[in-house]
């Protein structure tokens, strides 16, 4: 299996990162916050995609996803539970 790169593994910690932050939230609050986790998720979703897409690269996109997420949460306890 490929490494996964450590920008992969950033961006992945910084969205799960500002999902934990929703946590309770209400209102405005946590419409902004989720509009953080949004972005967040959406830069890591469009780096994975690229990932994928690099010639040298053989797992697929899924793949790498998962491998990333299970990266990030494995590695560390759910940043939501106190």
């Amino acid at each position: 299996m490929t490494e996964i790169p450590d920008d992969l593994i950033r961006l992945e910690c910084a969205a799960e990162t500002a999902r934990a932050k929703m946590a309770g939230l209400t209102g405005d609050e946590y419409d902004t916050q989720w509009r953080a986790w949004r972005e967040a998720s959406a830069a890591f979703q469009a780096a994975v995609t690229d990932h994928a897409a690099r010639d040298d690269v053989t797992m697929s996109r899924h793949e790498i996803e998962q491998a990333a997420k299970k990266a990030v949460r494995h590695g560390q306890e759910d940043p939501a539970v106190e």
